[in-house]
């Protein structure tokens, strides 16, 4: 089978496993990883971490590349995105852009290349684009906050007088970690202090443009707000934003997110969720004016986005596919019958991974997606959320989880938010099945069929209590 027809809207589960794991292709792009390594480097594995299958189009995966070399008693790892696409006429003796070419020499003077002696190859005969990190013509400056060097000079430059943090950037090298590597889209780069681990650690988030003072200004009055209304519960303030490099940082956060801590459920587990609904619903009352414009964000731009997510569900698992557009068709009919209100600031991802317990509390993070929406978008997302997190720790008694987050929002009884979170609830769902449930887990197609039906349970659920008529939709 060639590429085009693997990558085609006739493609197979085993075809696009066997390219993300054992098969041909994943032979050819190990062969290929190896060929960029300078000897007597040599690459032992690359795992998956996330991958996108858009049928008729491409195949787009990031992995983690483990690569035996001379100095290191075990393997290091490096974060690279490869591309799969069909051979374009116009792809035809394409040559790299040539400021990527210039990044690739910046990274070696820098010596942030190795064990690498190229970063990039493009193979239009093979259908096959590999990038390593640090490379990225969209985002110039991640060459140089790869750079230990760089790295010590710059977090010292942004700390206060007397900071531990600062003297321990001015006198050891940081260790420098992808957490995110994500070509032209994003980058979130890990810094540890190799002399002082309890007090130098620094997350960098980069952005293009200027997303990354909005970002900054954003998340400091969200944590000045918190602080005053959130009754116990703050937001992660961040540390610095340097224009010149276009990077927010932050602290490190000594804790575990909700969905760490959710893995073994303890007695204070209904007091925090309750806690979240009141933070929650706090955050959803700061004045607009204090934050300034925002992108509006409806159930039109959400039934898009995740159209977009389940592209891979019509061809991969059909019948499921034909669920969630039907869901979709259900949902605007809905929306049409549900009482409005004025949208209000969002966070836009309210999800346990955003959400972090600690000794002094909860702390909220990521507010990179906030937008002017229907406050229910976020309840509903953080409702779906939990189904999808019990649903992974194999763990019971969901809805009770619900009933404490819910209780804690709504401090009398529910009012008609909640009717649309439900809404929310059930169509975010069905996109974290497609967007969070990944095609190469070994139950990809069980697990996601099984939460697809549980959010038709709740769409079901949600026209009965509203005296409609459910229309079943077999997966």
């Amino acid at each position: 089978m060639n590429l085009a027809e693997a990558l085609s809207e006739h493609a197979t589960l085993e075809v696009i496993n066997g390219m993300l794991l054992t098969g041909d292709s994943h032979r050819v792009l190990q062969r290929e990883l190896s060929a960029l390594l300078s000897g007597p480097n040599t690459l032992e594995h690359c795992y998956v971490r996330h991958a996108r299958f858009r049928p008729g189009h491409k195949l787009r995966a990031n992995f983690d590349a483990h690569i035996r070399t001379e100095s290191d008693t075990k393997p290091s790892i490096r974060a690279m995105e490869v591309t799969w696409r069909p051979q374009r006429e116009k792809d035809r003796d394409k040559k790299p852009a040539a400021d990527l070419g210039e990044m690739q020499e910046e990274a070696m003077r820098r010596g942030v290349a190795a064990p690498f002696r190229q970063l990039m190859a493009d193979l239009p005969s093979l259908g096959l684009q590999l990038r390593v990190s640090p490379l990225d013509a969209q985002f110039p400056q991640l060459v140089r906050m790869s750079d230990p060097n760089y790295v010590s000079e710059m977090v010292s430059s942004v700390t206060p007088p007397g900071d531990p943090l600062q003297a321990s950037a001015r006198t050891t090298r940081y260790s420098v970690k992808s957490i995110r590597y994500r070509p032209g889209r994003r980058h979130v780069l890990r810094y540890d202090s190799l002399d002082s681990p309890e007090h130098g650690t620094v997350f960098a988030k980069m952005y293009a443009g200027e997303k990354g003072e909005r970002a900054f200004r954003v998340a400091t009055i969200v944590a000045d707000w918190l602080e005053q209304h959130g009754q116990g519960v703050t937001s992660l303030r961040p540390l610095a934003y340097l224009a010149e490099d276009a990077v927010v940082l932050y602290r490190r956060i000594l804790g575990e997110s909700l969905s760490q801590y959710l893995q073994n459920p303890r007695q204070e587990v209904g007091q925090n969720l309750r806690a979240v609904g009141v933070a929650l619903r706090a955050l959803h009352e700061l004045p607009q004016e204090l934050i300034g414009p925002l992108k509006p964000h409806d159930l039109a731009a959400e039934i898009k986005q995740i159209k977009r997510s389940g592209e891979h569900l019509p061809t991969l698992l059909p019948a499921a596919g034909a669920v969630v557009r039907k869901m979709l068709e259900r949902a605007i009919e809905l929306d049409s019958m549900l009482p409005r209100e004025q949208p209000t600031f969002t966070h836009g991802d309210f999800i346990s991974e955003h959400i972090w317990v600690t000794s002094p509390g909860l702390v909220f993070i990521d507010f990179d997606n906030c937008f002017l929406a229907d406050p229910a978008l976020d309840i509903g997302k953080f409702l779906a959320d939990l189904q999808l997190m019990y649903d992974n720790y194999g763990l019971a008694e969901v809805e009770q989880a619900q009933e404490m987050f819910l209780s804690g929002y709504f401090s009398s009884k529910p009012d008609e938010r909640l009717i649309r979170a439900r809404l929310y609830e059930a169509i975010k769902l069905a996109k974290m099945a497609a967007r969070r449930v990944y095609v190469f887990e070994q139950d990809w197609a069980s697990r996601t069929a099984c939460l697809i039906d549980r959010a038709q349970a709740l769409m079901n659920g949600l026209e009965h209590n509203l005296g409609l008529p459910a229309k079943q939709v077999s997966a």
